[in-house]
């Protein structure tokens, strides 16, 4: 079966998860599954301080900050036609040839998206993907989730991702070897920028709310294109636990 095909069976199935939230408060943390999300939660954290925070830490201690940023580039770059198609689906005709163009000058000026030419011409970038899309369409963000390696999400979001899995240039490359390592190289610099992130969660009550929150709030603020929105990481009150999230261990 093509993968395209697939791609929308499995968007068709998880339909289900946006039921009953299409007029829920864009505020509240509908969190119905809070214990085994917590247990997700516990299960990545521990993947992650045993084996993707070691590696990253290790890949950026090794790797020069200019060949870092260019490796970010890269895959900000590749991943640039998620944004061009959504930008077409939310009838963002300037987010449209915003991103085209970025895509273009970076590809050639830029040496396949190495260097963000763009970006330093003042070019600066859109973001937008399927989740985004669903949302300005008004359809419903359902139940907060977190997903086993993947980490929090959200109903909408979930859908978002297999459609936009299917836009990424990486997952039409033939080779399943390189797929995998170009996936894996992206993973570990992406966990590699955000080491600084880690001393802001060691300082939460609740990490596990805090994400939830951090998370919530910046896709709320992406769907509503209000930047003024998204949240800071060490915004008043991110740490505290709410009433409704005392259960389970985070």
């Amino acid at each position: 079966m093509p993968r395209y095909l697939i791609a929308l069976c499995v968007a068709v199935s998880l339909l289900p998860l946006l039921a009953g939230c299409a007029h829920s408060p864009p505020t509240d943390p509908w969190d119905p599954i809070e214990p085994v999300n917590r247990k997700v939660h516990a299960f990545n954290m521990t993947l992650d301080d045993y084996i993707l925070r070691p590696v990253a830490k290790g890949y950026h201690k090794v790797t020069p900050d200019p060949v870092e940023t260019s490796v970010g580039n890269f895959f900000s770059n590749i991943y640039e036609p998620v944004t061009i198609v959504n930008s077409v689906l939310q009838l963002k005709w300037a987010s449209f040839n915003i991103s085209l163009g970025r895509f273009i000058i970076n590809t050639t000026a830029g040496v396949g998206g190495l260097f963000d030419v763009a970006t330093a011409i003042g070019i600066e970038q859109p973001d937008e993907d399927l989740g985004q899309t669903l949302g300005y369409w008004g359809i419903g963000r359902g139940a907060y989730l977190v997903l086993p390696f993947f980490g929090p999400s959200n109903g909408r979001d979930l859908i978002g991702r297999v459609g936009d899995a299917y836009l990424s240039p990486i997952n039409h490359i033939n080779s399943l070897a390189l797929r995998l390592s170009l996936h894996a190289l992206n993973i570990v610099n992406m966990r590699a920028s955000f080491l600084s992130f880690d001393q802001v969660l060691e300082q939460q009550f609740d990490p596990y709310i805090f994400i939830r929150s951090y998370y919530l709030k910046t896709r709320q603020a992406l769907v509503d294109d209000n930047e003024q929105d998204e949240p800071e990481y060490d915004e008043p009150g991110y740490g505290e636990p709410a009433a409704s999230s005392m259960t389970g261990s985070s």
